[in-house]
């Protein structure tokens, strides 16, 4: 984006010595799922670091790709949320001098899930930030962020990618048959990472078609608690693979650092009690990632009958467009016939409303249940 690119020759201007006019300290990128909000934004980290602005190539460039460039911190909260203790030491970790002397980049994925005290740390540091220190936010809406902080910082609002470019970097970069690359790229809306796991793995394909499968099996009540119970425990399932072996190597390091095993006279085993504490503090993270993990598993296969239900009402229009179910023809016509457009608006805003109530903590199986229900009969 040329404003990115403005920026970046602004920064380096900065360093020798100019106004650097068009660079910021804070910057808020935001976009829908798919849109490659953090993508940009490391791509942007890395134009600041290169000297070249952003080559591509070179050792900084590539560093930053990687997650390995000294002066870039990356966060990715895993959990239902990031805390005020954790933004706290953060913000101690980004107020240090770069140690290559260009910048201090903290790139801050999905941002919206800081808790309101971590709103507040995290906007007292962008209110009075160190002089080399650039904080990136990536958020899916500028509402999802406190009004203080989106007014602190410059807003980037991208825009999900067309299914062509999708399919021609999963061609060209993953290698994918153009058949499949094209499957993946319409099925997944645009999305790249969920593209690239349809066109390469064959069990996120089975997953996507048990869940298209749920419209047609929605035929009484008993039907509907049944879809509702399969599809929340195979988020459970894929929660379980996701975060299981992380958690056991956490844990391992973790017991380490704490000597536990360990034996000698020069062994603190009040160090080895401390670990207690720790263990639990790590524990209740992973529980929390797991919940996480569960709960976007299951918002991603709400948004597959999202997608399935407008499909419905393209056909029932005959509207010309792409159909991200098209490997469902048969199924989307047989809705189509048996059911009406005001029908379907109803069925969508069922499971928009599925997706809120999970959002404030709502029980998944109580949720996936009332919305099944309300698919049958709208």
């Amino acid at each position: 984006m040329q404003t990115l690119r403005r920026a970046a020759a602004a920064a380096a201007e900065t360093l020798a010595g100019g106004s650097g006019a068009g660079m910021t300290h804070a910057w808020l990128f935001t976009g829908p799922l798919g849109s490659g909000r953090e993508e940009a934004a490391r791509a942007f980290a890395a134009a600041l670091f290169c000297s070249g602005g952003g080559c591509g190539h070179c050792d900084m460039c590539h560093q930053v790709m990687v997650g390995s460039h000294p002066d870039l911190e990356t966060v990715r909260p895993q959990g239902l949320s990031y805390g005020v203790k954790d933004t706290r030491q953060l913000i101690l970790r980004a107020a240090g001098a770069p140690t290559l002397g260009r910048w201090r980049v903290v790139l801050f994925e999905d941002a919206d899930r800081a808790t309101e005290g971590a709103s507040n740390a995290l906007l007292k540091a962008i209110e009075e930030p160190p002089p080399r220190t650039v904080w990136l936010l990536c958020a899916p809406s500028p509402d999802d962020m406190m009004i203080t902080i989106r007014s602190r910082c410059r807003v980037v609002t991208l825009v999900t990618p067309p299914t062509s470019a999708v399919a021609h970097v999963l061609a060209t970069r993953e290698n994918v048959p153009p058949d499949m690359a094209a499957f993946a790229a319409r099925a997944a809306q645009g999305h790249l990472d969920r593209a690239r796991r349809l066109a390469l793995d064959a069990d996120a394909r089975g997953r996507r078609e048990a869940v298209l499968s749920i419209p047609a099996a929605l035929t009484g009540v008993g039907e509907c608690v049944a879809a509702a119970e399969r599809l929340v425990k195979t988020a459970e399932e894929e929660a379980v693979a996701v975060t299981s072996v992380l958690n056991e190597a956490e844990t391992t390091e973790l017991r380490k650092v704490y000597g536990e095993g360990s034996t000698g006279k020069g062994l603190n085993k009040g160090l080895v009690r401390g670990g207690a504490g720790a263990l639990k503090e790590l524990e209740e993270r992973q529980k929390s990632r797991a919940t996480r993990t569960k709960r976007d598993v299951i918002d991603a296969a709400l948004l597959d009958l999202v997608a399935f239900y407008r499909d419905v009402l393209a056909v029932q229009f005959g509207a010309q467009v792409e159909l991200a179910t098209e490997d469902r023809r048969a199924d989307l016509e047989a809705v189509a016939r048996s059911s009406t457009p005001e029908g379907n608006l109803r069925r969508i805003e069922a499971i928009m409303l599925c997706r809120r109530r999970l959002a404030a903590n709502v029980s998944p199986q109580m949720a996936v249940e009332a919305m099944t229900l309300s698919l049958r009969s709208p």
